[in-house]
Order: structure tokens, then C-alpha cells, then sequence
């Protein structure tokens, strides 16, 4: 079958199936009995000319062979391609003398767990946080009352920390193996809507995100892989020989030990006594620039209003946006955006308080939120040692606790820029998970970062209207942007200096969201499995 990939195919809101077909099949002049089927692969909204929105779609399509195409529409604006599809068959043949284990439930593991058992591997995945079900419980007791459970919470627990997010799917990882596709395909495969697989800016939703990943779970079980809840790794268990070090076993819950040839380390970006644990086992760590900056809330109307050129046309979602800015010496950008979403208290460590952005599916709140941030490196914090990003993270989050008084600190923007505690809020009432209360969060980072956090804020405004409005919403601290540390690996994907140990994901420093983590794993999947036979099966 021939197939071509059309792009630039606009339509207006409100189109049928059948109008996006018709286009098809005149743009390439071919009839209908001609056209075998098509495949959306993106579409988009061109709002260029605002408020008249229009869809625009690349299609692959698939003709029958022998038909004549167009020539000239051919060559204007298609061309032939060849589908890239995920393919990859294990071909290790190396025996492993014990199963493989995964730390972590997040993306990465989820997504390297499911394919080792789907593989035949049998992997042994511990989480230290609770199953989704119960943690979808603690978390609410959490914002509820303020009772924190250190194990289990936004960070720790079945999905990792994007289960309490808004499940944003988009990544600006190029992959010309298909492990996008695949990661999207697979979640469609349990549970999620085909749209995801071709919409500009995939979504989740928290809501619908905790079925999925209850789903794949309980497929990994039935695979004949093993989930441990409550179970968290302590000690590294080492052989050290002439000219290598090589990973023997692990501790649990600092008594048990479980050997293993393969540990796969996706703890996520917040394990911070485990970060503390392998650098005290010397395992080659460096640190990394992130980012650190304050919740912004506005009213999700005037996003739409500045999106769409209307408030919100009954096709559309609620609007987004991603807006940069560079001053002299830092960028400033929104990270982690929530269409009608809500600010959520995302701590893990007891004294200490970060936030995060949340939606559910339907986006339905009155308010948008995004991350404001500046990118910090180890000149910003001071020291190179691998922890220290760590150490400023913990810095700034016990002065957002403090500030807070163990509640969300919250400032209007007018009354940030002022130096000043907020009295009243404005149009924009705050809208989150967790209790908050009136603070200033000018006390929280280093000035020189609220300045420039200052100055890109009222840039955004000649990209947004009315972005830099002063009863726009402030609440910190958000430090949980990525990993502040790289565990390094080589080009086998293991740790450079202990055998067996195969960081991945985001906690590693390899990834920067649910897609990218979850392409990591598949990686990962794939280092181990090109190495080693199904568990069992020599």
C-alpha cells in the first residue's frame, strides 16, 4: 500500500469525520473506493487569526495500489513516507541468576517493568509509597488536614509524580525509533482516549491517569511480575573486585536482603535519602541545573480570551500557553502549565513545603496555573558537590514552610513586586489543594532570583495581555521541576562504576516528564533485555 503524508489540512471547528475525509480525497483527486484508510498524526489549532479558529491536521493516508495520485498537490505539500512503528524483540542471551528489580512506580518503572514482564522477565518492582487507590487517600487526608505521610504522598506512590499532575503527555524528546508512539499507543491500550496519539498537546488528566496506571499494574501481575507497596530500598549490597564494581543485592526496609543481577534505579526526581544513600555507596552522581520559582494563577477566561480570541468556543479545551524570556543573566519560562487546574500542596519531607499543578480531565476550573521559573545551576547555589542542588531545594522549602506556617503561602502578584503581604485578593481567588494562607514569598528565594522572576513576569505581558496583572496569584515554592542530580551512565545504560545498576528516568536525570520518563524506561527495557534471556528460561 502507498502511503503519503498530507499536512496543512485546515478545517473549521465543529467539522465532521467525513468533511476531514472529502478534503482528502479532493486535495489528492482520488475517490473513495481509492482510499484504503487514513491515520491522523497531529493536529493543531491555528489561531493566527483569531477569533476565526480553524483545525489543522497531518494525515498519513493509505491508497490502493495502481491508483493515480495528484502530481501537483503531490509534490506541493505531501510527500511518501514510511510509517515508523516501535519495534523491538529481546535477543539476550545471557542467564540471569536472579529476577530483575525495579525501584520505583513512577513512568520509567511502570514502563520498563511492563515490558520485562511482558517480555518474560519477570521483574520485581518495589514502590515505597501505597497503591493509587490508597494514596488517592492519603494525599486527600494530607490537603485536608495537613497530616503529611513521608512515604506516600504527591511525590512517592503507584504512578510517581505525575499521577497528581495535570498528565500532560507532550515532550520535545526527538525519537525516530517510535518509543512516543509506543508510549502513547500503550496508554490508550489501557485506558486512555485515541486522541492522545495525535492532538498537539496530549492530556491526561489526574482523574483519568490513576485508572491507567492501576490497569497496567495489574497487567505486569498477570504478566508474572511482582509489585512490593510500602517497600523502600536502603542499602546498596556491593562485590568489589580488582577492576570492578558489580551490584550483588539490595536491602528493603533496612532488614531484608534480595539478591539480583539487574537493578533498575527510577526512583524520581524527589528520593532524597535515597540520592544520600548512593552517594555514600560512591556511585558516580553529579549535579544538574533545574529550575525553582512560584505557581501562577490567573483567571482561565482571559487565557482563553488570549489563545482563542474568545473566552471558549464549545470544541476547545480550555486554553494553554508557554511563554519565555531571557533577562541578562537567566531564562524565565512557565513549566508545567494546568489548564483550569488547581495549585497542590506536594510536599514530602516533613518542615518543608513545595508545590505543583494539578488538572483533571475536563479542565473545568476557573483558574489557570502554570510554574513561573528560573533555571538555577551549581554557580547560582554555591557548590558543586552532587548534592548541593538537592540541599538548596531543602533550603527554600523550609522557608515556604515557614512562611506558611505549614500552609501554602500565597501573595498577590501587585503585593510580590511590592514587598508586601497580601490583604485582600482581587478577581483571581486561589483555587487549591491544600490549605493555604497569606504570606511573602519575597522571603523564600534568594532576591536576585525574585527579581528576575519580577522583570520575566511583566515580559510575559507582551506576550499575554494582562499576564503581569497585579491580583494575579503567587504560591510557593515550586522546586520540583527535575531532578537536581545526574546518576551517570554509560553507553550499556548502567551506572560507570557499579555493574548492574541501570539509572533511569527522571530521578536519574534522564527525563523531564510522564512521556520522556516513559520512553527512558522503555530504553532501559531494552538495554537489559538485549543483555540477558528471560528469567527462568535457560
Amino acid at each position: 500500500m502507498q502511503c503519503i503524508r498530507m499536512n496543512q489540512i485546515k478545517l473549521p471547528l465543529g467539522h465532521s469525520r467525513k468533511e476531514l475525509e472529502e478534503k482528502i480525497q479532493k486535495r489528492l483527486g482520488i475517490k473513495r473506493e481509492a482510499l484504503e484508510h487514513y491515520e491522523i498524526i497531529r493536529q493543531s489549532i491555528d489561531a493566527r487569526k483569531k477569533p476565526d479558529l480553524q483545525y489543522v491536521y497531518s494525515v498519513d493516508v493509505y491508497v490502493k495500489p495502481g491508483i493515480r495520485i495528484n502530481k501537483k498537490v503531490l509534490q506541493a505539500d505531501n510527500a511518501w513516507v514510511t510509517p515508523v512503528h516501535y519495534s523491538f524483540v529481546p535477543g539476550g542471551r545471557e542467564e540471569l541468576l536472579h529476577r530483575p528489580v525495579i525501584v520505583g512506580l513512577g513512568p520509567a518503572g511502570l514502563f520498563c517493568g511492563y515490558y520485562l514482564a511482558k517480555y518474560g522477565y519477570r521483574p520485581i518492582i518495589i514502590e515505597r509509597g501505597e497503591d493509587v487507590d490508597r494514596r488517592q487517600k492519603t494525599v486527600e487526608h494530607f490537603w485536608e488536614t495537613g497530616d503529611l505521610d513521608t512515604e506516600s504522598n504527591v511525590q512517592f506512590g503507584e504512578g510517581g509524580a505525575g499521577t497528581f499532575s495535570d498528565g500532560k503527555l507532550n515532550t520535545l524528546v526527538k525519537d525516530k525509533t517510535g518509543r512516543n508512539g509506543e508510549v502513547l499507543k500503550t496508554f490508550v491500550q489501557f485506558g486512555a482516549k485515541d486522541s492522545i496519539c495525535y492532538v498537539n498537546k496530549p492530556h491526561i488528566g489526574t482523574d483519568e491517569l490513576r485508572h491507567i496506571v492501576k490497569n497496567i499494574r495489574q497487567e505486569i501481575i498477570r504478566l508474572g511480575g511482582e509489585i512490593r507497596f510500602r517497600t523502600r530500598l536502603t542499602d546498596l549490597l556491593v562485590q568489589e573486585e580488582k577492576d570492578q564494581r558489580k551490584l550483588t543485592g539490595i536491602t528493603l526496609n533496612e532488614t531484608e536482603r534480595l539478591d539480583t543481577d539487574v537493578l533498575v534505579l527510577a526512583v524520581g526526581h524527589s528520593a532524597r535519602d535515597t540520592f544520600a544513600m548512593l552517594y555514600e555507596k560512591d556511585l558516580a552522581m553529579s549535579a544538574k541545573a533545574f529550575a525553582v520559582g512560584y505557581r501562577m494563577e490567573h483567571p482561565q477566561t482571559m487565557i482563553n480570551y488570549a489563545r482563542y480570541g474568545v473566552d471558549l468556543h464549545e470544541k476547545l479545551e480550555a486554553a494553554d500557553y508557554k511563554v519565555t524570556y531571557n533577562t541578562d543573566t537567566h531564562g524565565i519560562y512557565s513549566f508545567c502549565m494546568c489548564p483550569g487546574g488547581y495549585v497542590v500542596n506536594a510536599s514530602s519531607e516533613e518542615g518543608r513545603l513545595a508545590v505543583n499543578g494539578m488538572s483533571y480531565s475536563d479542565r473545568s476550573g476557573i483558574n489557570s496555573n502554570s510554574a513561573i521559573v528560573v533555571t538555577v545551576t551549581p554557580e547560582d547555589y554555591g557548590n558543586t558537590h552532587p548534592l548541593a542542588g538537592m540541599e538548596f531545594q531543602r533550603e527554600i522549602e523550609a522557608k515556604a514552610y515557614q512562611e506558611g506556617k505549614g500552609k501554602i503561602p500565597v501573595q498577590c502578584f501587585g503585593d510580590f513586586c511590592e514587598n508586601r503581604i497580601t490583604k485582600e485578593f482581587g478577581q483571581v481567588m486561589p483555587q487549591m489543594k491544600g490549605m493555604y494562607r497569606k504570606a511573602n514569598l519575597r522571603n523564600i528565594l534568594p532576591e536576585e532570583l525574585n527579581q528576575q522572576l519580577i522583570e520575566g513576569i511583566h515580559g510575559f505581558s507582551r506576550q499575554i495581555t494582562g499576564f503581569d496583572q497585579a491580583d494575579a496569584v503567587l504560591s510557593g515554592v515550586e522546586s520540583r521541576t527535575s531532578s537536581p542530580v545526574r546518576i551517570e551512565r554509560d553507553a550499556a545504560f548502567q551506572s560507570v562504576n557499579l555493574a548492574g545498576l541501570y539509572p533511569c528516568g527522571e530521578g536519574a536525570g534522564y527525563a523531564g516528564g510522564i512521556t520522556s520518563a516513559a520512553m527512558d524506561g522503555l530504553r532501559v527495557f531494552e538495554a537489559v533485555a538485549s543483555r540477558y534471556a528471560p528469567f527462568g528460561s535457560r
